[in-house]
């Protein structure tokens, strides 16, 4: 028997409620200043129980060559990579509708 989804109560194959949720979602992506003036980029709006936020910091990571953390709901990326940052995600999955750039 087929496993059937709580939210939508299709069954678990034709579910979508995981790319109608991440449609739903809005992606902040800003420039921070940390400790000694050093500059990070900040990707908020991202929902830890849809997106494995450790995945998608590490593919962030080797893409660009810098260290960073994912908690809480954002990662943080060492470095200023705000000018091609959107384009990465989109490649990942994320809507280009749900992404603002600060």
């Amino acid at each position: 028997m087929a496993v059937i989804c709580n939210t939508c109560g299709l069954p678990e194959d034709l579910c979508a409620c995981g790319e109608l949720a991440k449609d739903s979602t809005k992606i902040i992506i800003r420039l921070e200043t940390r400790r000694f003036k050093k500059k990070g980029t900040m990707i908020e709006g991202l929902d830890p129980k849809l997106n494995n936020l450790e995945t998608v910091a590490k593919e962030l990571k080797n893409k660009y060559a810098c260290g960073g953390t994912a908690k809480e709901g954002y990662i943080f990326l060492q470095g200023d990579h705000r000018d091609t940052i959107k384009d990465t995600l989109i490649h990942l999955g994320f809507p280009e509708s749900s992404i603002e750039l600060h």
